[in-house]
């Protein structure tokens, strides 16, 4: 339970960063009074938790119904993973732009509802990427034995936590921008991505394993 909970709160945290983006939530949602902006906070991360626990539970199903094997999954999913990584890496300020882009008509007068889930939820919060990862980490459940009730208590212990850094981030974004600012938030980003990498690459490495388990033999 507790290694199911490490591997997708690290995953799930570099994929979100929650911090970084409250830096961007702060700046489209600036002209919003400070009590719309905390309901804003409240129901992202509500609607953050629902995207995430779905794919987390039903996405390697589906894709296992649609006869996807598990060691399929988890080659295809880790190598996602490890390029979203590779990409938050090199180019943070890519992603920035990009989510900035994304977030921008939260800003334009919709209401809270409206806006909470789209665009801030989906596509700016837990867009393809986070649900990309969390499908990925659903796909290393276990598949022989017991153990199964316990890592879907940790990874969805590790979503809620996700969900309850995004209302806290987003409630207080305008001091997280004080404190920190874009440089320092850019080399958390860094190494957010870096960590996010290498649970790519363990999930890549145990579905080439799943898939060649003559190597694990000799291993």
């Amino acid at each position: 339970m507790i290694d199911s909970f490490l591997l997708a709160f690290t995953a799930l945290f570099s994929i979100v960063n929650p911090i970084a983006m409250a830096l961007i939530f702060s700046q489209v949602t600036a002209e919003r009074s400070r009590r719309d902006r905390a309901r804003l906070a409240g129901l992202v991360s509500l609607y953050s938790a629902i995207v995430m626990l779905t794919a987390l539970w039903a996405g390697a199903y589906v894709l296992n119904f649609f006869g996807v094997s598990m060691a399929a999954l988890r080659i295809a999913g880790g190598f996602i993973v490890a390029e979203r990584a590779w990409a938050l890496l090199s180019a943070p300020e890519t992603h920035e732009a990009r989510k900035q882009e994304q977030a921008a008509s939260a800003g334009e007068g919709e209401g809270v509802a409206e806006s909470a889930f789209f665009p801030l939820t989906i596509p700016f919060t837990t867009g393809p990427g986070t649900i990309s990862v969390a499908i990925a980490l659903g796909s290393t459940r276990p598949t022989r034995g017991g153990g199964l009730v316990e890592f879907f208590i940790g990874m969805s212990g590790a979503a809620l936590a996700i969900a309850g850094l995004i209302w806290l981030s987003y409630r207080s974004a305008d001091h997280i921008v004080a404190f920190l600012g874009p440089t320092r938030v850019r080399v958390l980003t860094r190494l957010f991505a870096f960590l996010l990498f290498c649970v790519g690459v363990q999930i890549l490495l145990t579905g080439v394993l799943d898939a060649f388990p003559l190597l694990s033999q000799k291993n």
